[in-house]
Protein backbone atom coordinates (compact mmCIF):
# COMPACT_ATOMS: atom_id res chain seq x y z
CA UNK A 1 0.00 0.00 0.00
CA UNK A 2 0.78 3.49 -0.58
CA UNK A 3 1.01 6.14 2.21
CA UNK A 4 -0.84 9.57 0.61
CA UNK A 5 1.22 11.57 3.00
CA UNK A 6 5.36 9.92 1.76
CA UNK A 7 6.91 11.77 -0.83
CA UNK A 8 7.24 8.80 -3.43
CA UNK A 9 3.24 8.41 -3.52
CA UNK A 10 3.15 6.94 -6.80
CA UNK A 11 2.09 3.06 -7.21
CA UNK A 12 4.65 0.14 -7.75
CA UNK A 13 4.01 -2.01 -10.58
CA UNK A 14 3.86 -5.72 -9.08
CA UNK A 15 6.31 -8.31 -9.87
CA UNK A 16 6.69 -9.11 -13.44
CA UNK A 17 5.18 -6.22 -14.65
CA UNK A 18 6.66 -3.50 -16.74
CA UNK A 19 7.22 -0.14 -15.46
CA UNK A 20 5.29 2.64 -17.02
CA UNK A 21 6.21 6.22 -16.45
CA UNK A 22 3.35 8.28 -15.64
CA UNK A 23 2.17 10.65 -18.37
CA UNK A 24 3.79 14.68 -18.03
CA UNK A 25 1.44 17.03 -16.82
CA UNK A 26 0.16 19.32 -19.67
CA UNK A 27 1.55 23.10 -18.89
CA UNK A 28 -0.31 25.45 -16.76
CA UNK A 29 -0.30 27.89 -19.88
CA UNK A 30 0.52 27.29 -23.66
CA UNK A 31 1.39 30.65 -25.44
CA UNK A 32 0.42 31.09 -29.08
CA UNK A 33 3.31 31.89 -31.77
CA UNK A 34 3.37 35.65 -32.46
CA UNK A 35 1.56 37.33 -35.42
CA UNK A 36 3.14 38.44 -37.85
CA UNK A 37 4.43 41.79 -37.85
CA UNK A 38 5.91 43.61 -41.24
CA UNK A 39 8.12 45.84 -38.97
CA UNK A 40 9.70 43.24 -37.48
CA UNK A 41 11.34 41.69 -40.32
CA UNK A 42 14.84 43.44 -40.75
CA UNK A 43 15.46 45.14 -43.96
CA UNK A 44 17.00 42.93 -46.70
CA UNK A 45 21.20 41.85 -45.85
CA UNK A 46 20.53 43.46 -42.44
CA UNK A 47 21.49 40.86 -39.71
CA UNK A 48 18.39 41.19 -36.95
CA UNK A 49 19.30 42.84 -33.83
CA UNK A 50 22.64 44.68 -35.74
CA UNK A 51 21.07 48.14 -35.06
CA UNK A 52 20.48 48.90 -38.64
CA UNK A 53 17.43 51.15 -38.82
CA UNK A 54 14.35 50.20 -40.69
CA UNK A 55 14.09 51.24 -44.12
CA UNK A 56 10.48 53.70 -44.58
CA UNK A 57 8.48 51.91 -47.57
CA UNK A 58 9.14 54.36 -50.41
CA UNK A 59 6.53 56.89 -51.81
CA UNK A 60 3.79 55.68 -54.72
CA UNK A 61 5.13 56.05 -57.59
CA UNK A 62 2.23 57.32 -59.78
CA UNK A 63 -0.75 58.52 -58.03
CA UNK A 64 -1.92 59.43 -55.09
CA UNK A 65 -2.43 57.70 -51.59
CA UNK A 66 -4.98 54.43 -52.04
CA UNK A 67 -8.25 56.01 -50.84
CA UNK A 68 -7.58 59.52 -51.69
CA UNK A 69 -9.37 61.88 -53.30
CA UNK A 70 -7.88 63.18 -56.88
CA UNK A 71 -7.74 66.78 -56.66
CA UNK A 72 -9.74 68.28 -59.55
CA UNK A 73 -11.19 64.99 -60.56
CA UNK A 74 -14.38 66.53 -60.29
CA UNK A 75 -14.10 69.36 -61.94
CA UNK A 76 -12.50 67.84 -65.08
CA UNK A 77 -15.47 65.59 -64.99
CA UNK A 78 -17.52 69.03 -65.30
CA UNK A 79 -15.10 70.21 -67.58
CA UNK A 80 -15.30 67.16 -69.61
CA UNK A 81 -19.61 67.65 -70.42
CA UNK A 82 -19.40 71.16 -70.92
CA UNK A 83 -16.93 70.55 -73.43
CA UNK A 84 -19.68 68.31 -74.75
CA UNK A 85 -22.22 70.55 -74.37
CA UNK A 86 -20.77 72.85 -76.15
CA UNK A 87 -20.13 75.49 -73.97
CA UNK A 88 -16.14 75.77 -74.81
CA UNK A 89 -14.90 78.85 -73.38
CA UNK A 90 -15.95 77.85 -69.85
CA UNK A 91 -15.09 74.09 -70.36
CA UNK A 92 -11.65 75.18 -72.01
CA UNK A 93 -11.11 77.11 -68.19
CA UNK A 94 -12.13 74.49 -66.19
CA UNK A 95 -10.05 71.89 -68.19
CA UNK A 96 -7.01 73.98 -67.37
CA UNK A 97 -8.01 74.30 -63.95
CA UNK A 98 -8.97 70.44 -63.16
CA UNK A 99 -5.47 69.78 -64.90
CA UNK A 100 -2.98 72.21 -63.07
CA UNK A 101 -4.84 70.66 -59.27
CA UNK A 102 -4.36 67.45 -60.50
CA UNK A 103 -0.61 67.79 -61.89
CA UNK A 104 0.35 69.31 -58.07
CA UNK A 105 -0.76 66.72 -56.37
CA UNK A 106 0.59 64.15 -59.06
CA UNK A 107 -2.49 62.49 -60.00
CA UNK A 108 -3.30 62.20 -64.51
CA UNK A 109 -6.47 64.20 -64.90
CA UNK A 110 -7.50 62.37 -68.26
CA UNK A 111 -11.11 63.81 -68.32
CA UNK A 112 -9.46 67.16 -67.73
CA UNK A 113 -7.06 66.19 -70.65
CA UNK A 114 -10.19 65.51 -72.76
CA UNK A 115 -12.20 68.92 -71.81
CA UNK A 116 -9.43 70.86 -72.90
CA UNK A 117 -8.80 68.95 -76.80
CA UNK A 118 -12.13 69.00 -77.30
CA UNK A 119 -13.09 72.18 -76.48
CA UNK A 120 -9.81 73.96 -78.30
CA UNK A 121 -10.65 71.64 -80.75
CA UNK A 122 -14.68 72.83 -81.40
CA UNK A 123 -13.73 76.09 -81.04
CA UNK A 124 -11.25 76.55 -83.42
CA UNK A 125 -13.42 74.86 -85.90
CA UNK A 126 -16.15 76.81 -84.75
CA UNK A 127 -13.88 79.86 -85.83
CA UNK A 128 -13.44 78.89 -88.91
CA UNK A 129 -17.08 78.21 -89.81
CA UNK A 130 -17.66 81.67 -88.79
CA UNK A 131 -14.81 82.87 -90.85
CA UNK A 132 -16.44 80.79 -93.58
CA UNK A 133 -20.10 82.09 -93.19
CA UNK A 134 -18.92 85.97 -93.14
CA UNK A 135 -16.65 85.32 -96.01
CA UNK A 136 -19.51 83.74 -98.52
CA UNK A 137 -23.24 83.04 -97.07
CA UNK A 138 -23.30 86.65 -95.85
CA UNK A 139 -22.07 88.69 -98.80
CA UNK A 140 -24.66 85.90 -100.89
CA UNK A 141 -27.47 86.68 -99.01
CA UNK A 142 -26.28 90.45 -99.45
CA UNK A 143 -26.52 90.14 -103.10
CA UNK A 144 -29.90 88.13 -103.27
CA UNK A 145 -31.40 90.95 -101.06
CA UNK A 146 -30.26 93.95 -103.98
CA UNK A 147 -30.72 92.00 -106.57
CA UNK A 148 -34.34 91.71 -105.22
CA UNK A 149 -35.09 95.33 -104.05
CA UNK A 150 -33.76 96.12 -107.88
CA UNK A 151 -36.20 93.79 -109.27
CA UNK A 152 -39.20 94.97 -107.19
CA UNK A 153 -38.14 98.71 -108.22
CA UNK A 154 -38.43 97.57 -111.97
CA UNK A 155 -41.99 95.83 -111.77
CA UNK A 156 -43.57 97.76 -109.38
CA UNK A 157 -45.38 96.86 -106.10
CA UNK A 158 -47.44 93.59 -106.19
CA UNK A 159 -46.98 90.32 -105.33
CA UNK A 160 -44.89 88.58 -108.07
CA UNK A 161 -43.77 84.43 -108.77
CA UNK A 162 -40.09 83.90 -109.83
CA UNK A 163 -38.31 80.00 -110.11
CA UNK A 164 -41.19 79.30 -107.58
CA UNK A 165 -41.03 81.81 -105.20
CA UNK A 166 -43.42 84.09 -104.76
CA UNK A 167 -42.48 87.81 -103.70
CA UNK A 168 -44.53 90.61 -102.07
CA UNK A 169 -42.35 93.87 -103.90
CA UNK A 170 -45.27 96.18 -101.96
CA UNK A 171 -43.68 95.12 -98.93
CA UNK A 172 -39.81 95.04 -99.81
CA UNK A 173 -40.59 98.62 -101.37
CA UNK A 174 -42.35 100.06 -98.22
CA UNK A 175 -38.76 99.09 -96.01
Amino acid sequence: MTDPQSPDSTPRPAEGEASVPPAPAPPAYVQPPPAYNPGSVPPYGAQPGSGQPYAAAPPAAYGPAAGGAVPGKTLGIVAFVLSLLLFQLIALILGIVALVQSKKAGAKNGFALAAIIISSVTMVLGLIFLAIFLAVVLPTLAMGAEELYSFCLANGPGVYETNGIEIDCGEILDQ
